[in-house]
């Protein structure tokens, strides 16, 4: 068969909520050759990988590791696990991946209980430990930062409150983790999943997780070992079996565990890319990392404002990884958009829910956290929108950004 055309993408920006562009040397690492799945080298490559993570999520927990997929893939995982049917689970939501989490743990058969805030807010701790009073839920399931509506939710005095209502604290921080903090242990985090395809500046496809031992304890309860590979000391499950094979916890810690049961084909070259993430991570270093993230996201804030363009939320607890722009009135969104992807290689996103066609999202994330990014955004927004007749003070998105780097750097 011929005339399929080599892969040649047109050279794009994304500066919307994810994915972004990957850093190269994360590009560079996905090209490595293969080896097999139980070669000492592999196993010592997931040792390694097991091991950074630790020190990115700032923890100590032994079970630090990947799952392969998506970052949902890290939800499902972790959910269908713990969840026996007819849990009590807790989910506060601020936003659509609130209702995600919702509707994975209705698919476990968790007895589900929500509360909401308007998009644009977030929970005080009081109102979540009103809740678990109430509820006293198995688990509270909670988004850090949640991209629909940039919003970033506090969580340093949630893990007391689960703590003392024996409640078990699981967290997604797909969206968050790497630009803003995130300290899994003294935060009292029993569960949290990541992806790569944000700040940490990877693509889609791989979903590193922690849990703490009171977690572990949880699923290994509902510990299975599958015929096929099972040995004589093997025990079966003292509780009902996970119902998902691909996502069993028990099993997948079987497989990066000493006894190394087979499980499924780890994803070698997502591997390599989520390690040489972590790696580029903790080079930089955390604290300088979660800085960049902080002054481009003030950079990006402070040209939209000079703009004349009225931020989304509460800007108290705003990502600093990405800003909710309020489309202006008489301005059609998705030309925007559209002009600035097609015209200047730039990709923005809209939102979804109540938010949709009302806010641009624009992310500053993982490599294009950067100075040159966020500038050139600014400029061409200012110009798609004078073309579509906006009166704007001429410049003042990027000299509003500049003064804010120009500030950092003086710091």
């Amino acid at each position: 068969m011929t005339g399929f055309a080599p892969l040649t993408p047109p050279p794009r920006l994304l500066m919307g909520p994810g994915p972004i562009n990957c850093y190269p040397r994360v590009l560079s690492a996905m090209s490595t050759q293969l080896v097999g799945q139980y070669d000492p080298v592999m196993t010592g490559y997931m040792n390694e990988t097991m091991a950074l993570y630790r020190t990115l999520f700032n923890t100590e927990n032994q079970q630090t590791m990947l799952i392969d997929g998506t970052s949902r893939a890290g939800i499902e995982a972790v959910l269908v696990s713990a969840i026996e049917p007819g849990d009590k689970v807790l989910v506060p939501i601020f936003g659509r991946f609130g209702h995600l989490l919702a509707e994975i743990a209705e698919r476990a058969d968790a007895e589900v209980h929500t509360i909401e805030v308007p998009w644009g807010e977030v929970f005080k701790p009081e109102q979540i430990e009103a809740a678990i009073k109430k509820v006293q839920p198995k688990l509270l399931a909670i988004v850090q930062g949640d991209t629909s509506t940039t919003m970033f939710q506090p969580l340093e005095d949630i893990g007391a409150i689960c703590e003392a209502n024996d409640v078990l604290f699981y967290c997604d921080a797909t969206a968050s983790v790497g630009g803003n903090p995130l300290e899994v242990d003294k935060w009292k985090l029993d569960a949290v999943s990541v992806g790569l395809q944000k700040c940490l500046g990877g693509p889609s496809g791989s979903a590193p997780i922690t849990m703490s031992q009171k977690f572990v304890d949880v699923v290994r309860t509902r510990h299975h070992v599958e015929a096929g590979i099972r040995d004589a000391h093997h025990e079966s499950a003292r509780g009902p079996k996970i119902r998902s094979n691909y996502f069993d916890l028990g099993m997948i810690m079987d497989y990066w565990g000493d006894e190394r049961l087979n499980h499924h084909t780890e994803a070698a070259t997502m591997l390599y890319c989520a390690r040489e993430c972590a790696i580029l991570h903790l080079e930089e270093g955390q604290q300088n990392v979660i800085a960049r993230h902080k002054v481009a996201g003030d950079a990006m804030l402070a040209g939209v404002q000079a703009l004349g363009l009225t931020p989304f939320g509460d800007l108290a607890n705003k990502m600093s990884n990405v800003v909710g722009v309020v489309i202006p009135d008489g301005v059609h969104g998705e030309q925007v958009r559209e002009d600035l992807l097609l015209r200047f290689n730039i990709e923005i996103g809209t939102s979804f829910g109540p938010l949709k066609g009302k806010i641009w999202r624009i992310g500053t994330m993982g490599y294009n956290a950067r100075q040159d990014a966020v500038l050139h955004t600014l400029q061409s927004l200012e110009t798609v929108l004078r073309k579509q007749g906006m009166s704007l003070p001429a410049g003042a998105g990027v000299d509003a950004a500049l003064a804010v780097y120009s500030g950092a750097m003086n710091v």
